[in-house]
């Protein structure tokens, strides 16, 4: 099971530079033994955990806004996590850490059980051609997988600009048993927790409409 396929792009000298001299400071590894998030961030708090930030702005937004919780963000092309970490550094809030690397590592060997108060995936790769939908990241198995690491009534949160891949997700999602939908039916207006984000812009001068799903952990 794996959550990505990569795609490396364009990458900045400043991007080059975040990963050599801030990834070590900001970063987490995606392998290794499950860790105390009440060390890693020298408190006691709530834990958000991003998959697939892209280029940061949202994540780095809401960090900042939200000085009271900490968040982990994963993402597995450089590009994009050299750029939020460049983003964290100039705002410095204290409440980040970066993983550059597969959200089922991570997540099956470093995070604990039950740890999590929200998970995000905002607008992951739709992949609409029907070979390729295996890819999507949305899967009976790694939606499982997310489960155990929220605690009960701990929050997963979806969203997309692609009906097909909303219809799959809300399919999915209902036939977990650990979850149960928030919405009153099938999905939530935006929750004002969530920016907007580059990708949803984009799709909406596409004229695409946008889905979010939240979940419950029960």
């Amino acid at each position: 099971m794996r959550t990505f396929v990569r795609r490396e792009g364009h990458f900045t000298p400043a991007q080059k530079r975040a990963l050599a001299e801030l990834l070590p400071q900001l970063g987490i590894d995606p392998a290794g033994p499950v860790l105390d998030l009440d060390a890693l961030f020298g408190r006691v708090a709530p834990r958000v955990l991003e998959i697939g930030f892209g280029s940061g702005d949202a994540l780095a937004q809401i960090a900042a806004e939200q000085p009271e919780q900490d968040f982990i963000g994963i993402e597995v092309h450089r590009p994009g996590v050299g750029r939020l970490l460049n983003l964290v550094a100039a705002q410095n809030p204290g409440n980040v850490r970066v993983v550059c690397g597969d959200a089922v590592t991570f997540l099956e060997q470093r995070l604990p059980a039950a740890s999590l108060d929200r998970i995000n995936i905002w607008f992951p790769d739709p992949w609409p051609k029907k070979r390729h939908h295996k890819r999507r990241m949305i899967q009976p198995e790694f939606v499982a997988l997310l489960a155990t690491r929220l605690r009960a009534g701990g929050l997963l949160h979806l969203a997309t600009d692609w009906q097909d891949y909303a219809g799959h997700m809300l399919k999915v999602l209902n036939s977990e048993p650990a979850f149960r939908n928030t919405a009153e039916k099938d999905y939530v207006p935006r929750p004002g927790q969530r920016p907007l984000t580059r990708f949803e812009q984009r799709g909406r001068r596409k004229g695409h409409g946008v889905w979010d799903l939240l979940f419950e952990r029960v």
